[in-house]
């Protein structure tokens, strides 16, 4: 069977090749002007001011917050010394009585004189009299 495949009358149609065929396109490319370079400044230093004000702002808030903690603080130290205040004034009432100082006179050897001035009991020193009239 050899020869068959030399046979022209025997040999099978043959099916077309398919070719595959190659598509070009073509695409349009639209080139888009670029900026000119005064808008380009502009844009920049518009960027630049900005982040310049936005700087600012930042810090000044910055600022705001240190104040207001240092007011909080203030305000916390005030009320602490007006509570002490309120107690030290207690005490000096307390220890301002008149009856208290009495006892506390007579206790320590102290007696009610009628004549003005202080006067010393004699001791060693013969001082009579510490204020003079």
């Amino acid at each position: 069977m050899s020869y068959i495949n030399g046979n022209l009358a025997m040999q099978p149609k043959r099916k077309p090749e398919e070719r595959q065929t190659v598509r070009e396109t073509k695409r349009v490319v639209v080139k888009r002007k670029t900026l000119p370079t005064q808008e380009k400044l502009l844009y920049m230093f518009s960027v630049v001011v900005l982040v310049i004000v936005l700087g600012l702002i930042l810090v000044r808030q910055s600022q705001i917050y240190g104040m207001r903690v240092e007011i909080k603080q203030m305000t916390n130290e005030h009320e602490a010394m007006n509570i002490e205040m309120k107690e030290l004034t207690k005490q000096v009432e307390m220890l301002s009585d008149k009856e208290r100082i009495r006892k506390l006179a007579e206790e320590r050897g102290m007696t009610i004189t009628e004549t003005p001035g202080i006067t010393v009991n004699p001791g060693v020193d013969d001082t009579e009299s510490a204020l003079r009239n």
